[in-house]
C-alpha cells in the first residue's frame, strides 16, 4: 500500500486527485493540504510515502515546502505536479530534492506509475518533457553550479562503465535504452545506476541528471 498526501491550493484539484487515488486499492490518501506550510506540517505528522506537490501556491510555495520536507530527512518523497509544459519553478523544485514532476493533465495510469516509481525510490519526469527540461538546464544553468569541474573526486570514484552510464542517464535514457546500447541486462544497468547514485551522493535519478549537467557530462541535443 502506497500512502499519499495531496497538496494543491485548488479544492477541485485536490478532490479529483483524491477520487482517483482512492479508487485504486494499492494507494491510500492520508490527507490533503492547501499550501506549503500545511504540507510540511502534515508530512511530518503523517509520514506519507509520496507527497503530490503543487508548485504555485499562496504563502509558502511548493519549492520551499519541498526543500523543507527533504531537509527533514524523513521517508516521504515529493512528486511535483505542474499545469505548465515547462515551468522554471519546477527546476528549483528538483534541485530542492523533489523526485520528479508530471503534468497535472497526465493520464491516470501515468500518474499512478509515477507515484509507484517515486515510492519505490526511483524518479520520474514526464516523458514528453524530459528533453526540454534538460535543454533548459543547459540554457539557464544555476549560478552555484558553475563552480563544479570534471575533477570532482566523486567522478574519480566511478569506474569507466559507471561514467558511461552516468552520461547516458544525463541524456535522459531509460534503463532499457542503456541496456540495449551497451548490450547489458537491465538488472545490470539498475545495479550500476544504484552504485552511481551512492558514489556521487545523489538522492535519485533526477539528481543524477542534474549532477551530469553541472559537471559537463551531458548536453542538449545529444543521442
Amino acid at each position: 500500500m502506497t500512502t499519499v498526501l495531496v497538496v494543491d491550493d485548488q479544492p477541485l484539484q485536490r478532490y479529483g486527485f483524491r477520487m482517483l487515488l482512492d479508487s485504486i486499492p494499492e494507494t491510500e490518501v492520508l490527507g490533503e493540504a492547501a499550501h506549503g506550510a500545511e504540507a510540511v506540517r502534515m508530512t511530518a505528522e503523517l509520514r506519507p510515502d509520496v507527497v503530490l506537490m503543487d508548485v504555485r501556491m499562496p504563502g509558502m510555495d511548493g519549492i520551499e515546502a519541498t526543500r523543507r520536507i527533504v531537509a527533514a530527512g524523513d521517508r516521504s518523497r515529493v512528486l511535483v505536479l505542474t499545469t505548465f509544459d515547462l515551468d522554471e519553478y519546477v527546476h528549483a523544485a528538483l534541485r530542492a530534492g523533489a523526485s520528479g514532476f508530471l503534468l497535472k493533465d497526465a493520464r491516470p495510469e501515468e500518474l499512478l506509475a509515477g507515484i509507484r516509481a517515486v515510492a519505490a525510490g526511483d524518479a520520474i519526469i514526464a516523458p514528453a518533457l524530459t528533453r526540454r527540461l534538460l535543454d533548459e538546464f543547459t540554457r539557464h544553468p544555476p549560478a552555484y553550479g558553475t563552480g563544479h569541474s570534471a575533477a570532482d573526486p566523486r567522478l574519480d570514484a566511478l569506474t569507466g562503465r559507471e561514467r558511461e552510464i552516468l552520461v547516458a542517464v544525463g541524456r535522459g535514457w531509460t534503463n532499457g535504452e542503456i541496456a540495449a546500447h551497451f548490450v547489458l541486462a537491465e538488472s545490470t544497468v539498475k545495479t550500476h545506476v544504484g552504485r552511481i547514485l551512492a558514489k556521487i551522493g545523489a538522492r535519485d535519478r533526477v539528481q543524477a541528471v542534474i549532477f551530469a549537467y553541472d559537471h559537463g557530462l551531458a548536453r542538449p541535443n545529444t543521442t
